[in-house]
């Protein structure tokens, strides 16, 4: 509860996760020195009515309407981690610990990701705030590498397949589905160079990573996959009905 407390006034979209990381180890740091005392963290309110007129701030301090490109993948990649923090759970009841802790990463990289998008390389001035927020390319290849390792498990796939294979493959597939819509939002603001092209990068990888990660967890679980079945020439759909 009391790293939520002190998270919460600066873990939004409009603050980079790596400043609100330091700004929270360096009052820790302060709290527990000899010479300065403990202060009790201030508590704030969740809600704040800025936004109350359809506007919200980034974190280059420009305000821009929530319909905006830039909100809207916000959102979508808000709710992809969403998505992501349920199949993990999922993960945890079915003892994928290895999918787990790939999941978990995936989550905090979402927050960079969230980051980087909030940050508008067009509009924001301060060289500080777009280094704070840069996005590493080198986090696509390592889910890369998690990709080609579970791949290593895997049969050859032989037909097409629906989402299935049990409440963790079938949730993996629902990520999956998310992370392509947060990357059609960002695609946009890559390619007005907005944005920075290794965070495109990194979403379009993470759908690839998701299919996999399913027919992993399927496989692990004994738990059979759903194949596609194209209707005949001239059968008649209903016939089994």
């Amino acid at each position: 509860m009391l790293l939520a407390a002190r998270l919460r006034p600066v873990l939004r979209y409009s603050v980079p996760v790596s400043q609100a990381l330091r700004t929270l180890a360096s009052s820790t740091m302060a709290g527990t020195s000899e010479t300065t005392p403990t202060v009790a963290p201030t508590k704030y309110k969740v809600y704040t009515k800025t936004g109350d007129k359809g506007t919200s701030s980034l974190y280059n301090g420009q305000r821009a309407d929530k319909d905006s490109e830039v909100f809207g993948a916000l959102g979508d990649t808000d709710e992809l981690n969403n998505s992501v923090g349920v199949a993990r759970e999922f993960c945890l009841i079915a003892g994928h610990s290895e999918l787990c802790m790939q999941l978990e990463e995936i989550q905090s990289r979402l927050l960079d990701v969230g980051s980087a998008v909030a940050t508008p390389a067009d509009t924001t001035k301060s060289d500080r705030k777009l280094e704070l927020t840069r996005f590493n390319p080198a986090h696509a290849s390592e889910v890369e590498s998690w990709i080609d390792s579970l791949d290593e498990e895997l049969p050859a796939l032989q037909n097409f397949i629906l989402p299935s294979g049990g409440q963790a493959a079938a949730f993996l597939h629902v990520a999956r589905g998310v992370a392509r819509r947060a990357e059609r939002s960002v695609v946009p603001l890559v390619r007005a160079e907005k944005v920075e092209q290794s965070v495109g990068i990194y979403l379009n990888r993470l759908s690839d990573y998701f299919f996999t990660a399913a027919r992993y967890a399927a496989m692990k679980e004994g738990k059979p996959e759903v194949t596609y079945k194209k209707v005949k020439p001239g059968s008649d759909p209903d016939a089994s009905a």
